[in-house]
Parts: structure tokens; sequence; C-alpha cells
């Protein structure tokens, strides 16, 4: 599972790290090392074109974390579906549809997982050690993703807030290297496969699976961090720190 990540980078470095061609942005979202289901995130997306004359268009927007199907009564249910299941997403009603035509995606700093240790609170609860997981080499962190276009029926059709965009992560099984701290883990679309991917005119089908990939062993790096990340309130680069060794002052 992927439930909070890292992203702190410049609007302008997104733009020119995947190529975009237009940037739309209602809101910016502000860097944020603590981003939580339902924050706005960036994201990567193309666009079918409107009429004969207009090609795709590779897209920078801002999202909402938590995909809302667009058959949802209730918007509330995008808190449960920050993530999906890349065993099922072709077939799962919350995502068939947007994984055949609205794939993006989720630029990212890092991600956070929880690693259950052997020692327990004075409840008696198993303490749970958080973990910061970032490329090693210090690049963004292309996490596949889905998003979706949710029509709000208590709106008038004139309301520029008529439409709620929202998205998720494609998780899969976590490398050997990780599976220690988190048995799932984000899907990475490689740079050679961005166009294919993104491309909504590409019918879904398996070929569609196998453009995406888990982190080759050795790419990710992983160290714990403060447990102020568990909280949503706290914010800023301080949370990506890694804690001193054992040993260490």
């Amino acid at each position: 599972m992927c439930g909070r990540y890292a992203s702190s980078r410049e609007p302008d470095d997104l733009v020119d790290e995947f190529d975009v061609a237009e940037t739309v942005l209602a809101t910016t979202p502000e860097p944020s090392w603590n981003v939580a289901p339902t924050d706005p995130v960036y994201a990567i997306l193309e666009r079918p074109p409107k009429g004969d004359d207009e090609a795709v268009r590779r897209q920078l927007r801002a999202l909402r974390w938590g995909l809302v199907p667009s058959w949802a009564k209730d918007p509330k249910i995008g808190s449960r579906m920050i993530n999906a299941r890349v065993e099922t997403v072709a077939e799962k009603p919350a995502f068939r549809k947007a994984f055949a035509s609205r794939r993006c995606i989720l630029p990212a700093d890092g991600y956070y997982e929880w690693y259950v240790t052997e020692q327990q609170t004075k409840a008696g609860k198993p303490v749970k050690q958080p973990y910061f997981i970032r490329p090693a080499d210090g690049g963004v962190l292309a996490m596949a993703g889905l998003y979706e276009i949710w029509r709000d029926p208590t709106k008038d059709e004139d309301d520029p807030d008529r439409f709620r965009w929202t998205s998720t992560v494609i998780t899969t099984d976590a490398t050997d290297d990780l599976g220690r701290i988190h048995d799932r883990m984000p899907l990475m679309v490689g740079r050679d496969d961005w166009a294919d991917w993104l491309d909504p005119t590409v019918t879904a089908g398996p070929d569609l699976l196998e453009l995406l990939e888990p982190a080759l062993p050795g790419r990710l790096e992983a160290f714990p961090v403060s447990k102020a990340v568990s909280n949503v309130r706290n914010d800023g680069p301080h949370l990506v720190d890694p804690l001193p060794a054992e040993g260490e002052a």
C-alpha cells in the first residue's frame, strides 16, 4: 500500500522532466513532504483530441488523491480508493474504465511505509516505524496511476467546480529488498514507456500492464524517519531526514 508520499518539486521542474506541453492548474499544490489521501497532487496525463485537427497533448494537472468513479453517488468513496491493485485493476468496476483510457503518472520524491516492529506500546499494540523510500539517485519517482472525472450532480452546468478530478496509485507486491518493510509498493513507469502508458488512444489490455515495472533491486533506498510523519498535520523537509543509526549521537 502507498498511503503517504512526498512531492516537493516545482511545477516547472515537472514540466521539463516529463516533456509536458500544457499546464492546466486551477490551483497549485504546495510542496509537501506528507501528502495524504484527499490532498491535491500533481499528475501527468494526456487528454484525447477534441476535434480532427487537434492532437493529444501531455498535461500537468492537479488532481485529488483518492479516485472517485464516474458512477459514484458519494465522492467520499475516494478516501478508500487511494490505491489500485495491479492484479485486478483491469477488471475491478471502480478502476477498469480509467485503466482503459485515463492513465497517468503521479510524480513523487518518495513514499512512506510503516514497518511493524517487535516492540509494543503500553496498550499492547505493536510499534510501527515509518520508513521513507526514494530513488537512490535522487530522481523523480514516476508512480503509475489512474484518474477519473466525477460530475457533481448538485452543481449547475456553468459551475467551474462541477467536475472533480481524482487519482489513484497502482500497487504491486514489494520486491525482496523492500518486502521486509511492507508487502506492497507502487508500480513505476519507465521513461521509455511514458508515451504508451499515457496515450488515451491506446486500448487497454495485457500489453499495458507490461509497461509497468516494480523498482529493480538497488534502485530505491529505504531508511527510518521520524514518527512525526504519522500525523497528517506535520509537514516539512525534516520528515524525510534519516534517523541516526543505532550507536550514533
